[in-house]
Order: structure tokens, then C-alpha cells, then sequence
């Protein structure tokens, strides 16, 4: 059978090129859902570390046993609320980067480059190993940094 490579099939190369420009223009959207669903991953550890800690859950006053925690849960709670911070600055950069037209490809690749740093920095917290943590919160805030540079550029 003759095999025809997309550089010799014109169709196969339309389908190709159609085929990433779809990915690339996903890709930001994937990552701003990701970064949307991770605050509350590292609640998962947080309630673990309260039920370690405290032997029960308390729905009452949550806050109140939060406050007491020591160790990976208050770690995680930590990282749980630097989670939200994080997403407050991620967000409107995605929806601006989009929105103005940016570079597509660069602004899913930097949306992918925020996502990995900021499960990293998550890990990280968790683990207690908190100038590896700072690293990965640099390589995070610089590929924002890098998508407001983006947008700058496309809208000016």
C-alpha cells in the first residue's frame, strides 16, 4: 500500500493545519478550566489533613478549624488559597489574550507553561519545599506577565 505523507496530500495538509489551529485556540480555554478546578484539589488534602488532625470535619465552623490546622493541611490550605489568588491574575489575561487577538500559538503555549508551574507550585506547598515553591510561582507570574506582554502588543 502507498502511504501519502500531508506534505504531498494537499486535503491531508488542510485537515492538519485546520486540525491545530483548533487545538491552539482550545489549549487557553482547557488551561483557565484547569486552573478554575485546582483551588479545589488542594481541598481534598486540606480535609484530609483536618480529618487526620481533628478526627472530624467541622461544617459548622470551618473556618475556625482551619485556623488550628498544622502540617499538610494547613500547607494545603495554604495552597488552596493561593490557588484563587493565582486565578484572579491568570484569568483575565487568558480572556484579554484571546479577545484582543493576540498569537494564539503563544498564548496556548504560555497557558500551558502557567498550568504546569502552578500544579508544580501546588505540589510544592504540599511537600514543604518552599524555595522550590517560589520558583514555580515566578515561572507562573512570568508567563502572565509574558501574556499581558501579548496583549500590550496586540492592542497597541
Amino acid at each position: 500500500m502507498f502511504a501519502v505523507s500531508w506534505h504531498q496530500d494537499p486535503l491531508a495538509r488542510f485537515i492538519a493545519i485546520d486540525y491545530y489551529r483548533a487545538m491552539v485556540a482550545k489549549t487557553p480555554i482547557i488551561c483557565l478550566l484547569i486552573v478554575t478546578v485546582l483551588p479545589y484539589v488542594w481541598t481534598a488534602f486540606q480535609a484530609y489533613g483536618r480529618m487526620r488532625e481533628f478526627g472530624s470535619l467541622d461544617n459548622r465552623y470551618p473556618r475556625l478549624q482551619q485556623a488550628r490546622l498544622t502540617g499538610l493541611g494547613a500547607r494545603a490550605l495554604g495552597a488552596h488559597n493561593n490557588s484563587f489568588e493565582a486565578l484572579m491574575v491568570f484569568a483575565p489575561a487568558v480572556i484579554l489574550a484571546m479577545w484582543t487577538g493576540a498569537d494564539q500559538t503563544w498564548v496556548a503555549r504560555l497557558s500551558v507553561v502557567y498550568v504546569v508551574a502552578r500544579l508544580c507550585h501546588g505540589i510544592a506547598y504540599l511537600t514543604d519545599q518552599d524555595k522550590l515553591r517560589t520558583a514555580f510561582f515566578a515561572v507562573g507570574m512570568l508567563s502572565v506577565i509574558s501574556l499581558w506582554t501579548l496583549i500590550l502588543h496586540a492592542a497597541l
